[in-house]
């Protein structure tokens, strides 16, 4: 790949980006000043590297994934936000939001606005989690409800049903069991093998009682996640690019995005749908960035769109976000800190 080549097929792609049709030799002369015939031998090399496609015979080429990927990692340039453009996204940013639940979301919901794709977030689990609490509310006939409480500040509930009537006795030993074998255990140390142990030191109370501790469990696989939050899904459904039915299955498999946000990603990070056989939309791009707390990593911030997607505006957009919601974030940390009163 020389430099020629490689600026070709920048200008391809960002050709084909505004366009969405096939990009021919004379649209690139603008980019490169070369010759019509010098474009069209050197496109022809890059499709035979697997950089660009030819839909059809006559027409012009696209990029591939690897063009796109080759384009991101190597001649995609960023032009940084002028002053105005970050005025107008801080407009778009909650002044009186203070929790960071509240914050997150609303920086999602302003960056799909802006974008017209789907955005989501997905918060850090804090290490060390344990149980807090576990309480067991009889809510029915042979019907109990189970309320969690993790160290992280998250609470799970649970709706579990009972093979026989339990009684009191039933209840005292649960409590006691779980004062004794599960509040103040961490939550990644509780695995089948500890659930097998417990259930097998239950005894004589095992199928009475399995439910609710099997229960408990689940629960606490539920808080060991990162939560994800999407918005903009509706979005995508005006991409001409994407399958209709596998918009409508992320919909209702949304919670999978959580196996493609890494803790270790920092910076600008971005997928392509045929880098995983397992991202439910096709022809698809995903670009993520961390944000920070304390100067920690607090989360992610993600969009999602079509693999023709502006990156070069796109990409600032995530970025300053990011930026915005780790200030946000550690400015409602400082203010919830009450000085000590100073006595002398």
């Amino acid at each position: 790949m020389d430099d020629r080549k490689m600026r070709i097929l920048a200008a391809v792609v960002d050709e084909y980006i505004v366009t969405g049709e096939p990009v021919g030799s004379k649209a690139i002369m603008k980019y490169v000043g070369t010759s019509s015939a010098t474009i069209r031998n050197e496109m022809a090399e890059l499709e035979k590297q697997g950089y660009l496609e030819q839909p059809h015979t006559s027409a012009g080429r696209i990029p591939t994934y690897s063009g796109y990927r080759l384009y991101v990692d190597q001649l995609l340039k960023t032009d940084p936000l002028t002053p105005e453009e970050c005025r107008l996204l801080d407009e778009m940013l909650p002044k009186n939001e203070y929790t960071e639940e509240g914050i997150v979301k609303s920086a999602s919901n302003a960056l799909a606005e802006l974008t017209r794709y789907a955005t989501f977030v997905s918060s850090e689990n804090p290490k060390f989690s344990v149980i807090s609490k576990v309480e067991v509310i009889p809510t029915g006939k042979r019907l109990y409800v189970l309320l969690m409480i993790a160290s992280n500040g998250k609470i799970k509930n649970r709706t579990c049903r009972v093979e026989i009537d339990l009684t009191q006795e039933h209840l005292d030993y649960l409590s006691g069991f779980i004062r004794e074998n599960l509040e103040g255990v961490p939550i990644e140390s509780l695995t089948e093998e500890t659930l097998s142990k417990l259930e097998t030191a239950m005894g004589t109370y095992l199928l009475t009682l399995s439910p609710l501790i099997r229960g408990i469990f689940d629960m606490t696989r539920e808080i060991s996640q990162r939560d994800v939050n999407v918005s903009g899904v509706g979005n995508l459904l005006q991409c001409r690019e994407f399958d209709q039915n596998e918009i409508v299955s992320f919909i209702d498999h949304r919670n999978d995005l959580r196996k493609f946000v890494d803790d270790s990603m920092s910076g600008i990070h971005v997928l392509f749908s045929d880098e995983s056989d397992e991202f439910i939309i096709g022809n698809s791009s995903m670009i993520s960035s961390n944000f920070l707390k304390n100067g920690k990593v607090a989360g992610h911030l993600g969009l999602i769109g079509p693999m023709r997607i502006d990156y070069k505006k796109i990409i600032p957009y995530v970025e300053y976000f990011a930026e915005k919601i780790s200030e946000m974030l550690t400015t409602a940390e400082d203010e919830d800190i009450t000085p000590e009163e100073d006595d002398g």
